[in-house]
C-alpha cells in the first residue's frame, strides 16, 4: 500500500500536513510493507529537502498512491479517481460551499473519510487540531487585552517559530489582576487551558472566582452545567444537558460580571441554549472586554460573534447596545477575536501533533483488518455511494449544485 501526502491547494494556503518528516520514516520503520510519497510543495511548513534528507520520495505526480492525504478540502480538479482521500471535506453538515465536492468524489469513485468523522465505538474523536486552536486562540485573546487598552504589543503567533515562542512572549507580560473565564474541557479547552497553565496563571475554583479579588491574574475553567441551568432547577447530568438542551437556560451572567476575558472552547451543539447574550453584554454591570471565540460558531451562542475574522485581520469591535460592529478602541467596544482557522498560526505544532493522532488511531486500522472499525465508521462515500452512516446527505448530493 502506498500513502502519498498532497500539497495543499485550498487559498488561503495552508502550511499543515498530516505527517512531518520525521513521522514518516517511523511509519517506514513500524510497516516496512507500506511506502511513502510526498507531492512536491512551495506552501507547506516542512520543505521537500526535509522530506527528501530522511530518504523520502518527494514528486509532482501522486496517480501511483492508494491513499491519499491531505489536510484542507481538494478542488475538484485536482481529485485523482479511484483512489482513498483523508482530508477535511465539510460536507458533513451539507455545507453549501462544498456541495458539488461531494458530487465530485461520487462521481469519480473516490472512497473519502474525513478527519472529522475518525472515531472511536464511542463516537468520540479521535484526530483534530483543536488543541492547537485552544494554544493560538488564547495567545490571541491576550495580545486582544493589550491592544484593546495599549498595555503592550505582541506579535502574531504566525511570526513565531512554534508554540514554546509563542508561551515565552506570554510569560513576558507584566498583567493587571484579570480574571480570566474559560468554556470547555475538549481538546480546544485543554489547549487554552496548556497556556494559561504554562503562563502561571492561577486557576481558582468557580466560588472563590465569583466571590474573591485577587492581587494577581486568575482563570477558572467551567463545564456545561456550571453555565447553564435546568428550567426546572434539577440538578443532574452533562449527558442529560446533551440528550435534552433544550431543557436548559445560561446562566452565565454571573460570570459576566466578574470577567474581563471570556475564553470560548466549548462545544455547542444543536438545540443547545445561547451562552453570552446580548443582554448579558449591555447589563450595567457585565465586565468581559475581551472574547476569545474559538469554537467561532457565527449567529451562535455567543451574541458578540457577529462574523469570522481572519489571521490577517483577527480582531473586531461590538458594540452591544447597538449589536454592530465597531473599531477595537470604540469606548464602548468589546474586541472579539474570532478566527475559524487558528492551527494554521502554529502549523509546525500543529502538524506534529495531528501526525501522532493519525499514526496511533488510523494507520493500524490498514494492517490490521481494521479490527476496531476506525476505517468503516470514518467512511463517508464507497464506490460511487454514500455509506449507510451518511446516507442523510443523500439529497445535499442530489440536488442542483448551490454554488
Amino acid at each position: 500500500m502506498k500513502f502519498g501526502i498532497i500539497k495543499e491547494r485550498k487559498s488561503p494556503p495552508d502550511k499543515r500536513v498530516v505527517f512531518t518528516p520525521a513521522e514518516l520514516t517511523e511509519l517506514n520503520n513500524k510497516y516496512p510493507e507500506a511506502r511513502v510519497k510526498v507531492e512536491s510543495s512551495d506552501i507547506r511548513i516542512f520543505t521537500d529537502a526535509e522530506y527528501e534528507a530522511k530518504g523520502i520520495e518527494v514528486n509532482g505526480d501522486m496517480t501511483d498512491c492508494d491513499v491519499l492525504l491531505g489536510v484542507k478540502e481538494v478542488p475538484v480538479d485536482a481529485l485523482i479517481p479511484d483512489r482513498k482521500y483523508f482530508f477535511f471535506s465539510h460536507t458533513i453538515k451539507k455545507q453549501p460551499h462544498n456541495q458539488k465536492l461531494l458530487q465530485a468524489i461520487l462521481d469519480k469513485n473516490i472512497d473519502l473519510f474525513d478527519h472529522e468523522t475518525i472515531v472511536d465505538e464511542n463516537y468520540k474523536r479521535l484526530i483534530g487540531f483543536g488543541r492547537y486552536a485552544g494554544n493560538v486562540g488564547t495567545y490571541n485573546g491576550f495580545r486582544a487585552f493589550g491592544l484593546k487598552f495599549e498595555l503592550y504589543n505582541l506579535p502574531k503567533a504566525e511570526s513565531l517559530q512554534d508554540k514554546e515562542a509563542l508561551i515565552a512572549r506570554l510569560r513576558r507580560l507584566i498583567l493587571p489582576p484579570v480574571k480570566i473565564v474559560l468554556t470547555g474541557r475538549g481538546k480546544v479547552g485543554m489547549g487554552a487551558k496548556e497556556i494559561l497553565d504554562a503562563m502561571k496563571i492561577k486557576e481558582v475554583s468557580i466560588e472563590n472566582y465569583l466571590t474573591k479579588n485577587y492581587s494577581e491574574p486568575v482563570y477558572v475553567q467551567i463545564d456545561v452545567l456550571d453555565y447553564n441551568r435546568r428550567k426546572d432547577g434539577q440538578v443532574l447530568t452533562n449527558n442529560d444537558f446533551y440528550t435534552h438542551p433544550f431543557e436548559y437556560v445560561s446562566n452565565f451572567e454571573r460570570f459576566t460580571k466578574v470577567s474581563d476575558i471570556f475564553i470560548a472552547g466549548h462545544f455547542y451543539g444543536n438545540n443547545a441554549p445561547a451562552i453570552l447574550t446580548r443582554e448579558m453584554l449591555t447589563a450595567h454591570d457585565n465586565k468581559i472586554k475581551v472574547v476569545a471565540d474559538i469554537s467561532c460558531d457565527v449567529d451562535g451562542p455567543v451574541a458578540s460573534t457577529l462574523r469570522a475574522s481572519t489571521i490577517a485581520e483577527p480582531f473586531y469591535g461590538y458594540h452591544p447596545f447597538e449589536n454592530k460592529e465597531v473599531d477595537i478602541h470604540h469606548p464602548a467596544a468589546i474586541v472579539v477575536m474570532a478566527v475559524d482557522n487558528l492551527p494554521c498560526e502554529l502549523p509546525r505544532d500543529a502538524s506534529q501533533g495531528f501526525g501522532e493522532m493519525f499514526m496511533e488511531h488510523v494507520i493500524p486500522a490498514f494492517f490490521n483488518g481494521d479490527k476496531d472499525g476506525i476505517l468503516e465508521r470514518a467512511q463517508i462515500t464507497r464506490s460511487g455511494r454514500l455509506m449507510p452512516r451518511f446516507q442523510y446527505l443523500e439529497g445535499y448530493v442530489k440536488q442542483k449544485a448551490i454554488l
